[in-house]
């Protein structure tokens, strides 16, 4: 069986005829969109076809099935960490089941996030993937006017199909951490308030301190940007206030804001781990190799994207909105306020243990 001549090409009729099948069973079994057959007439197929130098017309099958298996991504910005790795995991899940994602950005801006989706629909994308939505957005709900398939990551509106962490679990179980360990003086810096991530953060904090009874200062609940220099004017404002007291413990609805408050804390004089405990959120990979490691919430983004993807190729399979369940990683930022007295301590499972035990008290215990 010889390879075709350089610069010829070799058609599925011709590799059907080498395998001594029809060509429909050719095509199905040299079919990369989904899972691949493992039969033994599949498989014989696929070796013909790679001894003729078969190379399989995406493009042109795509055509006659009205499709061109790509997906659009639209995130804020990819100098986010968070936001780079989600497109990482939605492009490998994408992969995974025979589409290539295309990226672009809004820079949180509702009138770029349009032009950039008419953009990407332009190119005939077979779906949109969101991480750009804002409660006061109206492009979700225009998409669904026009029937685009479509799914919201990270965060959602509360209508279209969306693959989110549970924030408010996950604003829950960052607090809860630190009122275990002692502390009451608790700030929380959130992201901005036209995200449903920062909502439901904020208010996963707020179910944990009534639980513990107690109230924070308003000025202690500051409702800032995810940037790092939003992180830093935020610790600036909570540790820098003279002779006014200062929160023993600070929750940073994401480690952008946390390294910013680090910064602050440093300016200030005030050591992370010592002087203050510091929670963020989305336990980025830098998280633990900080001088001082980090305590985060932990999300699954891998989990966020493949449910993303199966929300865009089955639109009508429920749940529309599915969370997945955050996970807080303890680690050396989250200390004991130094005035805790030693022999009153509440019970804490040991350092191994506490992850399970945050993630589970009082928490549902599967992914809505």
């Amino acid at each position: 069986m010889e390879p075709a001549a350089p610069g010829a090409s070799v058609t599925l009729r011709e590799v059907a005829a080498a395998s001594g099948v029809s060509v429909s069973t050719a095509s199905r079994a040299l079919d990369d969109r989904g899972t691949a057959s493992r039969s033994a007439a599949a498989e014989h197929v696929r070796k013909v076809a790679e001894q003729l130098g078969y190379r399989r017309n995406s493009f042109a099958s795509s055509l006659r099935r009205g499709e061109t298996r790509t997906l659009g991504v639209l995130v804020p910005r990819l100098s986010d960490t968070v936001m780079a790795l989600m497109f990482e995991e939605l492009e490998r899940a994408a992969s995974d089941r025979g589409y290539f994602a295309m990226v672009a950005t809004s820079g949180d801006d509702p009138e770029d996030e349009r032009r950039a989706a008419e953009t990407l629909l332009d190119r005939n994308v077979d779906g949109l993937i969101l991480a750009t939505a804002r409660l006061d957005d109206d492009l979700p709900r225009l998409l669904r006017e026009r029937r685009v398939a479509h799914a919201l990551v990270l965060r959602t509106d509360g209508v279209s199909p969306s693959a989110v962490g549970d924030d408010e679990v996950g604003g829950y179980l960052a607090v809860r951490h630190l009122i275990d360990l002692g502390h009451r003086d608790i700030a929380v810096i959130t992201g901005p308030s036209f995200t449903s991530s920062a909502v439901g953060r904020l208010a996963g904090a707020r179910r944990a301190f009534a639980e513990a009874g107690i109230t924070p200062p308003p000025e202690w609940l500051i409702a800032a940007g995810y940037g790092i220099e939003n992180g830093y004017s935020a610790g600036e404002s909570l540790l820098g206030q003279g002779t006014g007291k200062c929160p023993t413990a600070i929750f940073a609805a994401n480690d952008n804001i946390a390294l910013g408050v680090i910064t602050a804390a440093h300016h200030a004089g005030i050591s992370v781990g010592q002087d203050l405990a510091l929670v963020g959120y989305n336990d980025t990979p830098l998280s633990a190799r900080l001088s001082t490691p980090l305590s985060s919430v932990h999300v699954p983004l891998d989990q966020i994207a493949n449910t993303a993807i199966d929300l865009i190729t089955h639109p009508d399979k429920e749940p529309r909105i599915r969370k997945a369940m955050p996970t807080l990683i303890p680690r050396e930022s989250s200390g004991r306020p130094k005035h805790f007295p030693t022999t009153d301590r509440p019970a804490v499972a040991p350092h191994h243990d506490r992850k399970e035990a945050q993630t589970t008290r009082g928490m549902p215990t599967q992914t809505i």
